[in-house]
């Protein structure tokens, strides 16, 4: 079965940092560009950032552009979400996502963050 299973999430301080990942089975990973989305409380999901197949980082909130980052390990099939100097908004579940499209190994992340295919997500609450 597919899956993409976000952990790591939890409570953490204003100013604190988190890492999150996410593991992937079922597909070949390194085959696709990961996105990161998160979704706050009545709010819609936003995309994040994505990596590229190259590891090419696209920000697509520019709130967390300086704070977060994304990586991979292909051969572990895990992507990362590092975050640093967390602020309250940041609180949201966060999850992994993919649109199975295969790109050319240079192409960057699409404009609008892969999302056809999301997995289960992690809370992350930023609070004092």
């Amino acid at each position: 079965d597919v899956q993409l299973q976000a952990s790591g999430g939890g409570l953490v301080q204003p100013g604190g940092s988190l890492r999150l990942s996410c593991a992937a089975s079922g597909f070949r990973f390194d085959d696709y560009a990961i996105a990161w989305f998160r979704q706050a409380p009545g709010e819609e999901p936003e995309g994040v950032l994505c990596i590229a197949r190259n590891g090419d980082i696209t920000y697509y909130t520019d709130s967390v552009q300086g704070r977060f980052t994304i990586s991979r390990d292909n051969a572990k099939k895990t992507a990362y979400l590092q975050m640093k100097s967390l602020k309250p908004e940041d609180t949201a579940v966060y999850y992994c996502a993919t649109d199975f499209i295969r790109r050319v190994l240079t192409t960057p992340c699409p404009r609008a963050a892969p999302g056809s295919y999301r997995g289960q997500g992690t809370q992350v609450t930023v609070s004092s």
